[in-house]
């Protein structure tokens, strides 16, 4: 069974997508599916989130010469809009070769009114079509999957979950033993991430003891905007900037924050969500985040995308002793390790691959008997 995944980048300055499409297909190599790797920027030739062990084809150059030279059986497209994604479709159709699109968020109500115009054009030239030509459709959490049948495009829509690693972690610091409580953001520092309205949230607030750390790259020059409703909320002394991290520096601050606070307007999945568990970090986010696992294992807190909400959800957290935050924090990993598994998130995918790819070898049997 051979498999192209193509992405629009795999750099971690990306965001999420690129973190699970690299861990997917390092997954899926592991279980012996022969998988090529492609992304529009180039990336995945250097595939910096792959392991240089990980039995992956990086696929350098054009797409189309990646499609004629790996010949795959099926085409896992992730993403929409881009010229990338319209040509994996096209090339899919030409060569009857069945695609699966991963949405990645990008048709839910918030994404769709995003430079909604180009979007408008987009959908009426090419993206329906593109969209209703797919085998399959696949969505990360339920609440996108019902988005996608709103559009009634006809095809076939399979919810699978992102993964995440279950990093092994230390034993943490004391609270005395630190002169604040850290509050953590990790993301993309973008319009969609919420971050003006956590600032507003924080400044109704203000906790004692507590400080917020924004770590992650700058996208469309939105940190300049973050940082002017920082200084007009006098909160200088308590939110910093860090930049992107990666690597150990990433899990450090995974492991150090007694709360990571994803405030997004939307997200399909929300994979920092996922790494603050994973390293036993309780997690507060809102309810455009398809997480109610946060209070129904009691491992962090959803509130409505708004600031006043948001801010009666801070003091809920704040209001917490670390013994109670930490035991969030253990509830919250060992929710992921139960569930959330790349192996057990690649065998979903591999089954469904494998179905397909049975399908169409049917309907091509079936061909050639009629004719």
């Amino acid at each position: 069974m051979k498999v192209l995944i193509t992405a629009t980048s795999l750099r971690a300055a990306y965001g999420g997508p690129a973190f699970s499409v690299s861990a997917l297909a390092d997954a899926l190599g592991a279980r012996d599916v022969e998988i090529g790797l492609w992304a529009a920027d180039g990336s995945a030739a250097g595939a910096e989130l792959l392991p240089s062990e990980a039995r992956v084809r990086r696929m350098p150059g054009p797409l189309k010469d990646a499609v004629a030279g790996f010949a795959p059986d099926l085409i896992h497209d992730n993403g929409l809009w881009l010229a990338h994604n319209h040509r994996a479709a096209e090339l899919a159709a030409a060569s009857e070769t069945p695609r699966i699109v991963s949405t990645r968020g990008m048709l839910e109500p918030w994404a769709i009114r995003h430079k909604g115009l180009k979007k408008q054009v987009a959908w009426r030239l090419y993206q329906r079509r593109d969209l209703q030509r797919a085998a399959v459709l696949h969505a990360t959490a339920q609440p996108e999957a019902e988005n996608l049948r709103a559009f009634g495009l006809g095809s076939r829509i399979v919810t699978i979950a992102n993964g995440i690693d279950l990093p092994a972690i230390a034993a943490r610091a004391a609270p005395s033993d630190r002169a604040a409580r850290t509050a953590l953001f990790l993301g993309r520092i973008y319009p969609v991430k919420g971050l003006p309205m956590l600032i507003e949230a924080w400044a109704r607030v203000r906790p004692a003891s507590w400080r917020l750390v924004i770590a992650g790259p700058d996208e469309a020059g939105h940190q300049r905007l973050v940082e002017d409703a920082v200084a007009v909320s006098g909160l200088g002394d308590v939110v910093s900037f860090v930049g992107p991290v990666s690597g150990e520096a990433k899990a450090a601050w995974l492991r150090d924050a007694d709360l990571l606070v994803l405030p997004s307007h939307s997200e399909s999945f929300g994979m920092a969500v996922a790494e603050a568990l994973a390293h036993g970090t309780p997690v507060l986010t809102t309810t455009a985040a398809p997480w109610p696992a946060l209070e129904d294992r009691r491992c962090g807190w959803r509130a409505a995308p708004n600031a006043e909400a948001l801010a009666a959800a801070l003091r809920h957290a704040f209001d917490c002793d670390a013994p109670t935050l930490a035991g969030m924090g253990a509830a919250g990993r060992a929710y992921v390790a139960e569930t959330l598994g790349w192996d057990r998130i690649a065998a979903q995918f591999a089954a469904l691959y494998a179905q397909l790819i049975r399908t169409r070898g049917a309907a091509v049997r079936a061909g050639e008997a009629a004719a």
